[in-house]
């Protein structure tokens, strides 16, 4: 059994971080200036010259360090660490920590407060007169 570690295959990690960003290959290859057709030999590839790398990581808004030790099971990790049964993966959460209807009524007892301290002013401006 060797210790050795597997060598990162940097064309697959550029593929699952452009698809964890919902980008498809036509949008990477017209945000580096290539085509699709090379992209896609960029993603078959084990590695990628520096610059290009860069320019991709620059495109996907990571750094070029994050590409090359992306890791399926640190996000697996990192999702299952954050998400409970009551999140989206999207990251909207919609229940409320309070009860929209006593909003509303709390709300309508202000308005009906204000406007009887306005008649309260005005009949006390009425007497006055």
């Amino acid at each position: 059994m060797s210790t050795a570690t597997k060598p990162k295959h940097i064309g697959r990690n550029i593929s699952r971080i452009r698809e964890l960003r919902g980008m498809k290959q036509e949008a990477l290859a017209i945000a580096i200036g290539v085509s699709q057709q090379y992209v896609s030999t960029i993603e078959g590839s084990e590695n990628v010259d520096d610059e290009r790398l860069h320019s991709i990581a620059e495109a996907l808004g990571v750094s070029a360090e994050a590409i090359k030790n992306f890791s399926d099971e640190a996000v697996l990790n990192i999702m299952g660490n954050t998400l409970h049964d009551s999140s989206f993966i999207n990251g909207n959460n919609y229940n409320c920590t309070f009860n929209p209807i006593d909003k509303i009524v709390e709300l309508y007892e202000r308005l009906v407060q204000a406007e009887k301290d306005k008649v309260e002013y005005l009949e006390k401006l009425m007497k006055g007169k």
